[in-house]
C-alpha cells in the first residue's frame, strides 16, 4: 500500500501546509476546499514559503516549480475520485468529519485510506462515518507543516494494521518523524499542550507573571521552542478552549477546564493571532 495521489480537504492553515509537504515530498496533490478564494489564497501561501526556502537556500527554484506543479486545485469535491489517501483538515466538529467521510465513501476507491488531522477528536467516532473504519487513521500535522518534523499517528482499535504501516511509511516519505498514540482524548501531545497552556492562563489570571515572561520561563528554562501562552495566540484561543472543553469532560479531569479569563477573552473575539489580539498584539 503506498500513496501516488493525495487528496487534502480543507485549504486553511493546516490544509495547505500538507499540501507543500505532500508535493514537495513528489505526491501528486489534490487540495479541495468549497471556497474558492481560500484555495487561491492557499496557493499563494504554499508558493511564498517555498519562495522563502529558494530565498534561504534551502530550496532549489526548480524544485520549486515542481512542487507547485503537482498541487492541483479541486473545487469539486468529486476531484478526489481516484486519489489513494484522503486527509481531512475541516474544523473540530465530530458530526461534520463524519458526514464528510460518508459522503467520500460515495466517490473514493475501496482501497483509499481516510486520515483526520484532528487533535484531539475519538478517531473510532469519526470513523463511523466512514464506509470501512478499519482504513480511518489520525494523522495529527503541527503547524507549521512545512517546518515541524513531528507527525502524530493514531489508530483506533479497529485501525488495520497496514493502513497503520502504509501511514507510517507516508510520513518518513514527505520527511517527518512519528510518534504512534492510541485513540485516547487529547492523544499524547493534545493532552499536554493543553493542560500547560490552560495552566499559564490560570498564572495570568492570578497575576503570578505577565504573559511575557511566563514564555520566556518556558522557552529558557525548558527549552521550548515557543511558549504556552503565545502557542495559544497562534492556534487559537477559541480552538484551544473547546479542545480543552471537551479534554475536561472527557477525562473528567479540571485541570483541562477553560479558565474564565479565556472564556472572556473568546467572548470579546480576541482569538489570538488570526483577530490580531490575545496575550500578545499581532
Amino acid at each position: 500500500m503506498s500513496f501516488a495521489r493525495v487528496g487534502i480537504i480543507g485549504s486553511g492553515t493546516m490544509g495547505h501546509g500538507i499540501a507543500h509537504v505532500c508535493a514537495q515530498a513528489g505526491i501528486t496533490v489534490r487540495l479541495h476546499d468549497t471556497d474558492a478564494g481560500r484555495l487561491a489564497a492557499a496557493l499563494a501561501k504554499i508558493t511564498s514559503n517555498l519562495d522563502k526556502g529558494v530565498e534561504k537556500g534551502k530550496v532549489r527554484p526548480e524544485e520549486r516549480d515542481a512542487t507547485l506543479a503537482r498541487v492541483h486545485l479541486a473545487p469539486a469535491i468529486e476531484e478526489l475520485a481516484d486519489v489513494d489517501l484522503v486527509v481531512e483538515a475541516v474544523p473540530e466538529k465530530l458530526a461534520l468529519k463524519q458526514e464528510l467521510f460518508r459522503r467520500l465513501g460515495g466517490i473514493v476507491g475501496a482501497g483509499c485510506v481516510y486520515a483526520t488531522n484532528t487533535s484531539s477528536l475519538s478517531i473510532a467516532r469519526i470513523a463511523e462515518g466512514a464506509p470501512d473504519p478499519t482504513r480511518v487513521i489520525g494523522t495529527h500535522f503541527f503547524n507549521p507543516v512545512h517546518i515541524m518534523t513531528l507527525l502524530e499517528v493514531v489508530v483506533h482499535e479497529g485501525t488495520d494494521p497496514a493502513v497503520k504501516d502504509a501511514v507510517w511509511a507516508f510520513g518518513a516519505q514527505i520527511g517527518k518523524e512519528c510518534i504512534l498514540v492510541r485513540d485516547v482524548p487529547g492523544f499524547a501531545t493534545s493532552r499536554l499542550g493543553v493542560c500547560l497552556g490552560m495552566e499559564a492562563i490560570r498564572m495570568v489570571e492570578q497575576g503570578v507573571a505577565s504573559p511575557e515572561d511566563i514564555d520566556k520561563a518556558m522557552v529558557l528554562g525548558y527549552r521550548h521552542p515557543v511558549g504556552p501562552l503565545r502557542l495559544s495566540d497562534m492556534v487559537g484561543l477559541d480552538v484551544r478552549m473547546n479542545i480543552g472543553e471537551y479534554l475536561a469532560r472527557e477525562l473528567g479531569n479540571p485541570a483541562f477546564e477553560p479558565p474564565a479569563l479565556m472564556r472572556r477573552m473568546v467572548a470579546e473575539g480576541r482569538l489570538g493571532q488570526k483577530t490580531g489580539e490575545g496575550f500578545y498584539r499581532w
